[in-house]
């Protein structure tokens, strides 16, 4: 009896606490291109639907619709991703992607929306890649993003 409530102790052990993770801004040097920029025939197309779209006109969601240039300007993106795959984002199509890869990381904030926490980390031209977990996390050095990008990181637990 007593060795099978040893064993029983064992296998259930303690409850240890969570162990918190560090996560860190990505290096965008290693970041890639995950999906294909739309062709402008296509950007076309989708305009001509998503503005005559009766609906979006009754709730007031055509200000993009004034002007095809501002549609454009909101369509014409592709999702990239961080070299390990943790952080996304969706970035224009019109940036070049060598401009994208040199971007260097200026800042980091935690957002919450609903149950998820995205860990948004800034990058100069207004790019931002998100990490989307259901953890908590909180920001360790954000003060010194700019100047060292290694200290451009938060625990999640």
């Amino acid at each position: 009896m007593k060795s099978s409530l040893l064993v029983l102790a064992l296998l259930v052990g303690p409850t240890l606490p969570a162990l918190a993770a560090a996560v860190s801004c990505p290096d965008l040097g290693k970041a890639v291109q995950v999906a294909a920029c739309p062709a402008e025939e296509e950007l076309k197309y989708t305009y001509t639907g998503f503005c005559s779209d009766d609906s979006k006109a009754y709730r007031g969601e055509t200000d993009v619709c004034a002007d095809y240039q501002l549609y454009r300007k909101l369509k014409n993106v592709a999702l990239w991703e961080s070299g390990d795959g943790v952080f996304s984002a969706y970035v224009s199509c019109d940036l070049p992607p060598a401009t994208v890869k040199a971007a260097k990381v200026s800042g980091i904030k935690v957002v919450r929306q609903g149950k998820m926490i995205h860990l948004v980390c800034g990058y100069a031209g207004g790019l931002n890649f998100t990490y989307r977990t259901r953890e908590e996390c909180k920001i360790e050095g954000a003060a010194n993003c700019a100047a060292d990008p290694a200290a451009c990181k938060a625990s999640c637990n």
